[in-house]
């Protein structure tokens, strides 16, 4: 896992050394172990290593072949890349080093942009071809690694983080109203290729991007996510084996493809609790396994130490444990607000900073268990959605979803950011997408292509590329997504969701972890708003700043400030942590630039 940037020039001028330094500078936490430069002509590269795989400096970026007129940046893990690479050595490839990097650079030379649809694993990384004149930019099929980019009739810009661009300058920082818009309904999830700022976009997962030397454009999808029964049909004994053996074989890739020791972030859910026992499965001896808590509310728990500790016990994991007052959270937000590439609401995002510092003291690498819950139906909104039987998809998906209902939409910001539906429009065609059996099909793969790459997922990363850790989330494999979008809904849903991971769990975690409520974890401070965190969120609010800024209207910032812990979100955000969030990232990641 590394930061990757580059700029390409259309406008005969060369890409100026310091602004390549600049953003690769922004990027040096997620990769602290060395960093790169290269430029020829009308492009220049920079990248930050945080080393994994072949940790000699063979493997060093950019890699540059001369010779077939080529230079790559890379961020991610390619898992298939041993196979891969057997099979150019076959086909004629030559290789210097013994990583992945190289792989990627063989097989674009051996099989051009199709190369995308033979790598399996989490990646962004930008290509120069020298021959055809041209950039050419991929991302994983679910978006694990982020790749954002600013376009121009001057020049294209990419990096892996909306900070790393604004370090370069002349970029358009004006809000977009259709991504805004996006951000207040579905709790921050700005669809691909919008982002809050009109002057960045950012790569759609699954798909290629490639730029001539004109500054065309044309951005082309490689892989498509299917919800439909199989043609032979399964019982549900069958389905659970076949599930079970897909989950080990991307928990075992993660955990072989890494020349470093590799922890597991343990939660105490069923989902990383599932991993500690499927890598005790397979003979992973001195496990190291990492849970964190937070100060207790009247209302709500702030650890989950009793179910972490059960499963770090069952398997004599060596299990670190930290608790975190909330005095160091409110000292530390600054901090985590500054590492997100986009404004994130979720109010964990500050809990796996906070961990992800902690952690990265003794591993360099973690199995997370984040995407279990939207590819196997945990959250208790798809077995409302599939109750209802009134109204259409885009209907019943909404009333139990959305943040706020358009007209509360237009009652928060002001008039310059009205305008129709955004995200109804958006949500609705996502829904009628074919290639799904049912309702529940449809909206799996939706959260599971679109919302999760900008909610969870892109969390994850961010929060853990902060702190040169790299993770890893097997319920992402896409060939595992792939075969549970095509099993039942009611093998999802039963048992409270997650049935068939509760079928697997049986008799590798104790029953109480299995049959416990389903949990989320806890950060109370950011969901019910008292004391120091209602007068941080007042502050950022009230201040000179945001009323001048004009984007919130008074009268609904004041009924938020007035009783803070009564307005929250259909899944229980604080809607007042929602627009104190988006101002406050403004305010340290843009205003300024």
């Amino acid at each position: 896992m590394c930061g990757i940037a580059g700029e390409f020039r259309f406008d005969g001028q060369a890409p100026v050394r310091t602004t390549i330094e600049r953003m690769t500078a922004r990027l040096a936490r997620r990769g602290p172990d060395a960093e790169g430069f290269w430029s020829e002509g009308a492009v220049a590269f920079g990248h930050r290593r945080l080393a994994i795989i072949d940790l000699s400096p063979r493997s060093a970026q950019p890699m540059v072949d001369a010779a077939a007129g080529l230079a790559l940046v890379f961020n991610g893990t390619i898992y298939n890349y041993p196979e891969l690479r057997a099979e150019l050595l076959a086909l004629g490839q030559h290789f210097h080093s013994d990583g992945d990097t190289e792989v990627i650079l063989r097989a674009y030379a051996q099989w051009g942009a199709s190369c995308v649809a033979r790598l399996h694993g989490a990646y962004a990384f930008a290509i120069r071809d020298a021959r055809k004149q041209s950039i050419f930019l991929a991302r994983d099929r679910l978006g694990i690694k982020p790749l954002y980019y600013s376009l121009t009739g001057q020049r294209l810009r990419f990096a892996s983080s909306v900070q790393a661009l604004l370090a370069a300058g002349d970029i358009d920082t004006s809000l977009d109203a259709i991504a805004l818009h996006h951000h207040f309904t579905l709790h921050a999830v700005v669809p691909a290729p919008r982002t809050v700022l009109s002057g960045v976009r950012k790569l759609a997962p699954a798909a290629t991007l490639t730029i001539d030397a004109r500054g065309h454009a044309k951005e082309t999808p490689y892989w498509r996510l299917t919800a439909q029964r199989p043609a032979s049909l399964m019982n549900e004994a069958e389905w659970t084996e076949a599930i079970h053996a897909s989950l080990k074989q991307a928990v075992k890739k993660r955990l072989a493809i890494a020349d470093v020791k590799v922890g597991v972030l343990l939660s105490g859910g069923l989902d990383s609790s599932l991993l500690v026992a499927l890598l005790a499965e397979q003979g992973v001896s001195d496990l190291m396994t990492f849970s964190v808590g937070f100060e207790d509310h009247p209302d709500e728990a702030g650890q989950e130490f009793e179910y972490s500790d059960a499963v770090a016990a069952h398997y004599g994991t060596r299990h670190h444990q930290f608790s975190i007052p909330n005095s160091e959270v409110l000292q530390r937000l600054p901090e985590a607000v500054d590492n997100m590439a986009e404004p994130m609401v979720g109010q964990d995002a500050v809990a796996f900073y906070l961990l992800a510092e902690q952690v990265s003291k003794t591993v360099k690498v973690v199995q997370s268990g984040q995407g279990a819950d939207e590819v196997f139906g945990g959250y208790y909104w798809y077995e409302r959605m599939q109750a209802e039987r009134e109204g259409s998809p885009l209907d019943r998906f909404r009333r139990h979803y959305f943040d706020r209902d358009h007209e509360e939409t237009l009652a928060m910001l002001t008039p310059p950011w009205h305008g129709p539906d955004h995200t109804a429009a958006t949500v609705a065609a996502r829904l009628a997408e074919p290639g799904a059996d049912e309702f529940l099909d449809q909206v799996l793969r939706m959260d599971v292509t679109m919302l999760i790459t900008d909610d969870p997922v892109k969390r994850v990363d961010n929060m853990t590329m902060a702190w040169g850790l790299e993770a890893r989330v097997p319920f992402l494999d896409h060939e595992l997504v792939e075969l549970a979008a095509s099993m039942p809904a009611h093998l999802k849903l039963g048992s409270g969701g997650k049935h068939v991971l509760k079928q697997i769990s049986r008799g590798l975690l104790p029953d109480a972890v299995i049959d416990r409520k389903k949990g989320y974890f806890p950060m109370p401070a950011l969901k019910y708003v008292r004391g120091d965190f209602l007068e941080f969120m007042r502050d950022i609010l009230d201040s000179r700043t945001c009323r001048e800024r004009g984007l919130y209207q008074r009268a609904y910032v004041d009924k938020l400030l007035a009783e803070p812990e009564r307005h929250h979100t259909r899944i229980q955000g604080s809607k007042l942590w929602h627009l104190a969030l988006l101002e406050y990232w403004l305010q340290r990641n843009v205003d300024g630039m």
